[in-house]
């Protein structure tokens, strides 16, 4: 009798094992390969962060990576290259924003790359809702926080301390249709 109990706890067990959560995805280098293709590395200065940015009721996955050269997978791997820092200041084409890159060489590739989760398991299913990678933006420090857009609406933001001269912080959310760039003002220091 304890061995037949033995056997059909190992086969459980085996069988959870093998059915491995949606939870369990690891977010490494092969990760961001899958999604965005070979020219993108991980960052691991940055935890990645969770949180729905396109207010869809999903989690949505964030996070900081080098990218030498984001527009190469951009068809491939299914994603967008946008910059909402430069579209803010009036000018936002990818072909020409990409090749200006950062003044400190350390900064240089740095981008933040976004995944719009869909179904139950958000971020981690084989098929994302959307990705994109936001170039041109000099990060310190990032978070995820609630933002206050209008006096009505509030949305889910990714806050950047840049690191710049004057550690500008700005904000980045989505507005319904594609992410923009909000500069909140330079450091106290």
């Amino acid at each position: 009798m304890w061995s037949r109990l033995f056997v059909l706890l190992f086969l459980s067990a085996a069988a959870l094992a093998q059915s491995a959560p949606a939870g369990s995805v690891k977010i490494d280098n092969d990760f961001v390969h899958q999604q965005f293709g070979d020219s993108c590395n991980l960052e691991t200065q940055w935890q990645p962060l969770t949180a729905d940015m396109n207010a869809d009721g999903i989690e949505d996955l964030v996070f900081v990576a080098r990218c030498k050269n984001p527009l190469i997978d951009q068809d491939d791997k299914g994603y967008r290259v946008i910059d909402p820092m430069d579209s803010f200041f009036g000018y936002g084409d990818t072909k020409v924003t990409t090749a200006m890159g950062q003044i400190d060489p350390r900064m240089h590739g740095i981008c933040i790359l976004v995944i719009h989760g869909s179904g139950a398991d958000a971020w981690r299913s084989t098929s994302a809702q959307s990705k994109f990678v936001i170039i041109n933006l000099a990060v310190k420090t990032i978070a995820v926080k609630r933002m206050r857009i209008n006096k009505k609406k509030i949305t889910t933001a990714i806050y950047v301390e840049e690191a710049t001269a004057d550690e500008a912080t700005a904000a980045i959310f989505w507005d319904g249709k594609k992410y923009r760039y909000e500069p909140l003002g330079s450091g106290m220091d």
